[in-house]
């Protein structure tokens, strides 16, 4: 059973912190879909490889069923049992990468709902956050902020981002990050479009999100993104298009196409539920519903989708 928050990031050492870069989700871009053909381009770095823990840090109030959300997704991406289209038929993308093929798993979860850095943060204290959750070489941390906590440049230039750093007394071990934020008050038009209505671009109805909480489903699109950008360029020498200050990566260059057919406004054709008239184009453990964006396909150059 994981420690108390407070308690643990007071017992944790603390790391030599050098961070190297960040690659963020720009909510701008939500609505824009990139004309074929598209080109990643690589660039003799290393990828995420072998077996990965994705350490849950939930800074801030979640509800069980919120947290059950974003657990069930990070299982389901290693789950080979359930057929396509699923979140591990996604994943599977990002193993056709030259030199990459990382296999996602969930490690530990980390409550802070006291807050242990404020309600306002900034890169610096999302960077110690990670550092205090005991990176490693074989693990992401994924640090997921609540609805009410503010992080620096959220919803204006960024709905989350992706980094990594050195830690260790030499500063040699790398290990990378993430950082997504909970949109449901503070721009849910920017950060969990197609579920609700877009605060830019043409004003198409919102859809029904899968697992009936609007910011969550919106979190989760925004994490497949940095999980994917992660494994596939995790310290800026990756595969990405575009300057490295501000790449296009293995989903963020897709960014707005969801189904096929997605046009601008549009996120393409998807499966909808029956029962409840949620849109989804994933299945995953024990029947759980998702959203995931296309992501590129160094086969086909071309941005894949599951329906």
């Amino acid at each position: 059973m994981d420690s108390p928050p407070n308690l643990l990031l007071l017992l944790l050492p603390l790391l030599l912190l050098l961070p190297l870069h960040s690659f963020a989700i720009d909510p701008r871009k939500l609505f824009l879909v990139k004309p074929d053909p598209i080109v990643l381009n690589y660039h003799n770095g290393s990828l995420l490889t072998g077996n990965y823990t994705v350490n849950l840090l939930w800074y801030g109030r979640f509800s069980p069923s919120q947290r059950a959300i974003v657990a069930d997704f990070i299982r389901s991406l290693s789950a080979s049992s359930t057929p396509p289209p699923s979140p591990s038929s996604w994943w599977r993308t990002t193993s056709f990468y030259a030199h990459g093929g990382a296999r996602i798993s969930l490690g530990r979860q980390i409550w802070d709902e006291n807050l242990s850095f404020g309600k306002s943060l900034n890169d610096s204290a999302l960077l110690k956050l990670a550092s205090h959750a005991s990176p490693h070489r074989g693990a992401i941390t994924a640090i997921l902020t609540a609805p009410d906590v503010l992080v620096d440049d959220f919803c204006l230039s960024r709905c989350g981002f992706h980094d990594s750093a050195k830690a260790g007394r030499h500063g040699k071990a790398r290990y990378t990050y993430l950082w997504v934020g909970n949109p449901t008050t503070q721009c849910p038009g920017d950060c969990a479009w197609p579920f609700h209505q877009p605060t830019h671009g043409p004003q198409t109805p919102p859809l029904v999100s899968p697992n009936g909480d609007v910011g969550m489903d919106g979190l989760i699109i925004s994490l497949a993104t940095l999980l994917a950008g992660t494994a596939t360029n995790p310290y800026g020498d990756g595969y990405f298009q575009g300057p490295a200050e501000a790449p296009l990566e293995a989903v963020s260059s897709c960014t707005g196409i969801f189904g096929s057919g997605a046009y601008p406004g549009y996120p393409g054709k998807l499966l909808v539920d029956s029962t409840t008239g949620a849109s989804y184009n994933a299945v995953g453990l024990a029947g759980r519903k998702y959203l995931l964006p296309a992501m590129w396909d160094p086969r086909t150059s071309q941005c894949a989708t599951l329906v």
